[in-house]
């Protein structure tokens, strides 16, 4: 159990409630993104994702670069 001032708790409840969301969720979502731990696993599925990624068949790049000035 943690004690927090009411005033924070209150603009925590509005940020709750604007997202629909619960006080327990947005003080957790606040704490990670403070420990830094939402970047960790972002980076984590972005890695994953890298691993999947195929290419489009196109010629985007050529096409692009075709197109610059000299």
């Amino acid at each position: 159990m943690i004690s927090l001032p009411d005033e924070f708790l209150a603009r925590v409840d509005a940020q709750a409630n604007a997202h629909g969301s619960t006080r327990s969720a947005t003080i957790r979502e606040l704490a990670e993104v403070g420990l830094g731990e939402r970047q960790r696993r972002l980076s984590e599925q972005m890695s994953a994702l890298e691993g999947t990624a195929r290419g489009h068949g196109g010629n985007a790049v050529r096409d692009l670069k075709a197109g610059r000035p000299q």
